[in-house]
């Protein structure tokens, strides 16, 4: 893991560490508390390391904006404690438009992703054991809420351990999947899809892979920590490189209710105005990214053609309600 990684969560989780509490934490508890900060008190050399990584890490915080205070617990602490002021930290309300909506929500569908919540409820459970209050409305926002790729979990978590992953992939020009040995590097987002970067053990060279077009289960295979990557790689150039620029190879034909869609109506090459919506004619490069797209707007666009599109915008919206019946499925926690 690089420097800069281990240095994010460290800072993540010294945010939520101190958004969980009302009272102030002291530097040793908070040392205690948060991953990143472990060191020997009684150790001067150890003791000062901390000191001078922990001033770091609030003077970063502050220059990000985050509203750091210091006080003491009660009129009896001699050592000052550290906490985030709620009403300075937190948004107000701001007004989003559909497209910057639907960017917010692919942001939040990582964020709330399961692997970072189970970190952040190590730190919150430490706090509760050492007899911090904690308030528990402050951390819903990394709750798990949805997936977002079969794939994306078990690939995150070998490229955190640096364990290598075989897979069966099916390609666009195959009609039958491959099998794919890998030594995974990171997860990125490009163009509205998820790729893995990684050390393609077959090809020996360089490869990405989009997760959507994985088949099956992704198995981790041998130990962890078999594979160095390389410092400073760029994931996103990777995969822009070996994807290049999406080439316009069909026309779908939409319909869209009046007043609406006006992302999809600036993309169109033509509009025929009609009893029920207006008719629009949209190149496209990739028919799954042009079905994703569509469902974004939900009842307000009706893929009327080609075929291919109309199936891809049904089997998108087949996956949207297996995730929400999970959810459903999924029995509530009950804290004790």
């Amino acid at each position: 893991m690089g420097v800069s990684r281990i240095r994010t969560e460290r800072l993540v989780n010294l945010v939520i560490c101190l958004l969980s509490t009302r009272r102030f934490l002291t530097a040793a508890q908070i040392a205690a508390t948060v991953p990143g900060y472990e060191h020997d008190p009684d150790d001067p050399k150890d003791h000062e390391a901390f000191q001078r990584k922990f001033e770091r890490d609030k003077a970063e915080l502050r220059e990000l904006g985050v509203p750091l205070e210091t006080g003491t617990a009660s009129v009896f602490d001699s050592e000052p404690g550290y906490r985030i002021a709620h009403r300075e930290y937190a948004l107000p309300d701001i007004p989003l438009k559909p497209d910057e909506a639907a960017a917010v929500g692919i942001a939040a569908r990582l964020w709330q992703h399961a692997g970072l919540a189970a970190a952040a409820s190590s730190g919150l459970a430490k706090l509760r054991a050492a007899g911090v209050d904690v308030d528990p409305s402050a951390t819903l926002g990394v709750e798990p809420v949805v997936t977002v790729d079969p794939a994306f979990a078990p690939l995150t978590a070998a490229a955190r351990e640096r364990r290598a992953v075989t897979f069966q992939y099916r390609t666009p020009e195959g009609d039958e999947p491959v099998a794919r040995h890998l030594e995974p590097w990171g997860v990125v987002c490009w163009q509205g899809r998820w790729y893995v970067v990684g050390h393609d053990r077959d090809r020996g060279a360089t490869r990405c892979f989009r997760l959507s077009r994985m088949v099956g289960a992704v198995k981790a295979t041998g130990r962890p920590g078999a594979f160095t990557p390389p410092e400073q790689v760029d994931l996103i150039s990777h995969v822009a490189h070996y994807s290049g620029p999406v080439p316009t190879v069909g026309r779908a034909t939409v319909v869209v209710a009046p007043g609406r869609a006006a992302g999809l109506r600036r993309w169109a090459t033509e509009t025929l105005p009609g009893p029920d919506g207006d008719r629009l004619v949209l190149p496209y490069g990739d028919v799954e990214r042009l079905a994703g797209t569509l469902v974004g707007y939900g009842a307000d666009v009706t893929a009327l053609d080609p075929p291919e599109l109309r199936d891809a915008v049904i089997q998108a919206l087949k996956e949207v309600v297996a995730r929400y019946d999970t959810r459903a499925d999924t029995p509530a926690e009950v804290a004790s």
